[in-house]
């Protein structure tokens, strides 16, 4: 299932308000991925997948390697990447190379929360931008994200456009996943969101 959708950009402060300015809804700030370079903000999608917000975080030094989600050469926030959910995370890796996409091996993972606690959780690598193909999450023992007290941005459904649909679909047929994307010039992921008035909008 998917877990989360990530909207970096180059500025984290500049991303979160971006959101805030479309939905209403100001994602709270998750953690800081230490040694990274990074941090987040998070709010709640529904159904246990939540957005995460990243970007540079401005309290760490520039990382000696570039940050992930291709957020060093993004011109402005976008929505880069999604995540989807598994409880075994290297069957799911043995399983998908058996037909035929190589998601990477899992890495471990951590962020430092904004009290201070160390989460923790293993992911394969997140995909070059632009791909559009899927990366691996595996939780473990840590408590889910969406588990903590974040706002409410329920999403209505996830889309892409990519110049290879097929590229696209060979990762996510071999991951039993269903996931509407059409033939375009471009790249890109669209997330349709309902406001807390109502309203229907696009994050893309």
């Amino acid at each position: 299932m998917l877990d989360h959708l990530v909207y970096a950009g180059p500025d984290l402060a500049e991303a979160v308000a971006r959101v805030t300015a479309l939905t209403g809804v100001t994602p709270v700030p998750g953690g800081r991925h230490v040694g990274l370079g990074t941090a987040n903000h998070l709010a709640d999608l529904g159904a246990g997948m939540y957005l995460e917000v990243v970007g540079p975080d401005p309290a760490q030094p520039a990382p000696a390697h570039r940050r992930p989600f291709g957020i060093d050469d993004l011109a402005g926030p976008a929505l880069v990447a999604w995540a989807v959910r598994t409880t075994d995370i290297d069957a799911t890796i043995a399983r998908a190379r058996a037909r035929g996409f190589d998601p990477g091996d899992a890495v471990e993972m951590s962020r430092e929360t904004a009290e201070g606690e160390l989460l923790r959780w293993r992911l394969t690598p997140p995909s070059a931008p632009g791909s559009l193909r899927p990366f691996l999450i595996d939780w473990g023992t840590t408590p889910h994200p969406t588990t903590r007290d974040l706002p409410s941005l329920p999403l209505l459904m996830v889309t892409g456009t990519h110049p290879d649909p097929a590229s696209v679909t060979t990762a996510t047929d071999a991951l039993g996943l269903e996931f509407l994307v059409r033939r375009a010039g471009t790249a890109s992921l669209t997330a349709a969101l309902r406001t807390p008035e109502g309203r229907q909008v696009a994050l893309s």
